[in-house]
């Protein structure tokens, strides 16, 4: 990576081990580097021993022949989003739906997961975008500290720079906070993901439900924004990060131009460039490439931008993101296993590329010394099957 950010901000100790010793024998063990069939055993939370053979010991976990893989590393989703506001305008009570997507994601496999949160506030009643991040995370750093919840959260802050507050409520965190990823975001009308706004208006059509009068006056109001404090905003979150300690991405970069941009603000990773030139130019800048799940499992993007199979098949593919559907990552490294026809490379864009990119040492491998977490999958045709799920060697699903 080509950033000169400090690496690990969002390091955690997660949920806490039970301390007993945990053997998962007669399992192909998916590697980095390739399949073997052997056991993994896991002592205090974390891998002590693996090893190959089909012998099982007495008091292990017969995987009869499945997959264990390590626990699927989730950067961005909007899924926790969903479950606090499930209709628009409608607060649902946080710390039971944090609850409920903690469940949800464990259900998954996903063992670690940034919960994305935005910042930066538009003061317009048809967009009707509040601070809420602060008091967010404040509640999910506690129910972490009080063991409620099955795996291991971090937060990313989507740092919205056409906004009207976004760095009053950035110098709300600090380092204490430990802001695993800032992600900069640009979401003006006729750019990057929206350069059709014909799509924009029927997706804000529905989620909002704006008529096109209060379409046409959502989109001046935003590109007036920009103009007022795009870049201020961008420095001042670069800035942010940095005294954070966070990684840093790049959102629906488009050219190879606002690549370039990113790369000189230390971006680590770009989250779903939108075209195919974007990405070719993230892979000669050394930037890590996120594409989201649902494009995989869909064959295409929801907005009309550049398909991840086009990526994959271009070698040019690094990290997948669940996004929006928490059930699709473990489905889409699958589904890209069969297009590079290697599934070892496949569960690294879901596990140790995204570790990697977060800054996250401890994770994403099947390795002695690392945190146990663990899935268990068997197969049905192409369709992956979960049979059990454990974080830090504790069974969560």
């Amino acid at each position: 990576m080509n950033s000169s950010f400090p690496s690990g901000a969002g390091q955690d100790t997660g949920n806490t081990p039970s301390g007993d010793a945990q053997c998962f024998a007669n399992a192909r063990l998916v590697l980095p580097d390739g399949i073997v069939c052997g056991q993994v055993t896991v002592t205090d939370g974390i891998i002590s021993d693996v090893a190959e053979g089909t012998v099982t010991p007495e008091g292990a976990i017969d995987c009869q022949g499945d997959y264990l893989l390590p626990g699927l590393v989730e950067l961005h989703t909007d899924n926790l989003e969903r479950h606090i506001e499930p209709r628009p305008a409608v607060d649902w009570p946080h710390l039971p739906a944090l609850i409920a997507h903690d469940a949800e994601l464990a259900s998954t496999g996903i063992t670690t997961v940034f919960d994305a949160l935005r910042v930066g506030s538009i003061h317009n009643s048809s967009a009707r975008y509040g601070a809420y991040a602060r008091q967010m995370a404040t509640e999910i750093l506690a129910a972490r500290d009080s063991g409620c919840l099955r795996i291991s959260h971090l937060l990313h802050l989507r740092a919205e720079i056409c906004s009207e507050t976004l760095l009053e409520e950035m110098a709300e965190f600090g380092p204490d906070d430990r802001i695993g990823i800032v992600s900069l975001m640009d979401h003006t009308p006729g750019q990057r993901q929206f350069r059709d706004l014909e799509v924009l208006r029927a997706y804000v059509g529905k989620k909002r439900g704006l008529s096109d009068a209060q379409f046409v006056t959502h989109v001046a109001h935003l590109r007036e924004l920009q103009k007022l404090y795009g870049d201020k905003h961008e420095k001042g979150a670069v800035a942010q990060a940095r005294r954070y300690g966070s990684a840093l991405a790049s959102h629906d970069d488009t050219t190879a131009a606002q690549v370039a941009h990113s790369g000189r603000n230390g971006v680590n990773f770009a989250e779903f460039p939108t075209t195919l030139e974007a990405a070719e130019a993230c892979a000669e800048a050394g930037i890590a490439v996120m594409m989201g799940a649902p494009n995989i499992i869909r064959g295409g993007s929801h907005s009309g931008n550049v398909s991840a199979q086009t990526l994959a098949e271009a070698g040019i593919l690094d990290i997948i993101s669940s996004d929006y559907v928490p059930s699709a990552l473990l489905l889409s490294a699958f589904r890209l296993a069969d297009i590079w026809q290697d599934l070892p490379r496949a569960i690294r864009c879901v596990t140790e590329n995204p570790a990697t990119a977060a800054g996250l040492t401890d994770r994403g491998r099947i390795e002695t010394g690392l945190r146990g977490d663990l899935i268990r999958v068997r197969t049905s045709g192409p369709t992956p099957l979960i049979k059990g799920v454990w974080s830090r060697g504790e069974r969560v699903s």
